[in-house]
């Protein structure tokens, strides 16, 4: 196909990736790679930097985020380059409705040209023009699991200016962004256990020294108290550590 074959506006050739693009995204696998093989690198630092990469990269944005949606609709920042992003993510939450909760999703991404003209959400739109200076969104879903759901969204302060480059380019990041909020929940995961661990070794300890029993006798204390109670065995834990710090 000649250049004159092409329909009319469209561009003379594909677009490629500039140098500096391939070079932030070399760094990019680099450091997803860095972050399998070893956890000397804080996984919530690296998905900031993958995300201000993002926005140095994708065409129009000014800001991005990661947002999360658990299960009960709970809106939660997981990593901002931007004030505005923590408030548009709160303004989701008071409304109760915006992209993220959306299910108006074109398979994995959705996009907003005009905040000050878009229809769908009404509530979300009208607090998101008065209490920012944004008016274009690019979400691209990074995973969902029934009700539970999270996004890399770029942002901008002029309307419609992101298009098909930003969502290719917008893509490929997303890629990577999941890779590393997978490492980040593992973190979590295993900080949460470590806790869990610690407060269980702690009720353990004032059962063995309260009852005189064995550390097995105390734990199998606590399960049992666990299943007749119908709470988690760390809840029973938990509650018996504050006790005793309060009667102490």
């Amino acid at each position: 196909m000649t250049i004159e074959d092409r329909p009319r506006g469209a561009p003379p050739y594909p677009r490629r990736q500039t140098l500096l693009e391939r070079a932030r995204l070399n760094d990019l696998v680099v450091q997803i790679n860095e972050l399998q093989r070893r956890g000397g690198v804080d996984p919530e630092d690296a998905l900031l930097d993958i995300i201000e990469n993002g926005v140095a990269s994708v065409p129009g944005a000014r800001h991005a985020g990661v947002t999360l949606i658990d299960k009960h609709a709970v809106v939660t920042t997981a990593a901002a380059t931007h004030a505005h992003v923590r408030l548009l993510d709160r303004i989701q939450a008071e409304a109760h409705e915006g992209p993220c909760l959306s299910r108006a999703w074109s398979h994995h991404t959705l996009r907003v040209d005009d905040l000050a003209a878009e229809q769908r959400w009404p509530l979300y739109c009208r607090a998101a023009v008065e209490r920012t200076p944004v008016r274009s969104v690019l979400s691209i879903r990074l995973y969902h699991d029934g009700p539970s759901l999270a996004a890399l969204t770029f942002y901008a302060d002029e309307a419609e200016v992101f298009d098909d480059d930003s969502v290719e380019l917008a893509l490929i990041f997303a890629a990577h962004t999941a890779a590393a909020l997978t490492l980040t929940q593992r973190e979590d995961q295993f900080r949460s256990a470590l806790a869990s661990r610690d407060v269980i070794g702690q009720a353990k300890g004032m059962l063995m020294e309260r009852f005189g029993i064995d550390a097995h006798a105390a734990f199998e204390l606590l399960r049992r108290i666990s299943q007749e109670k119908n709470v988690k065995l760390v809840d029973i834990a938990e509650n018996l550590v504050a006790a005793h710090g309060t009667a102490g």
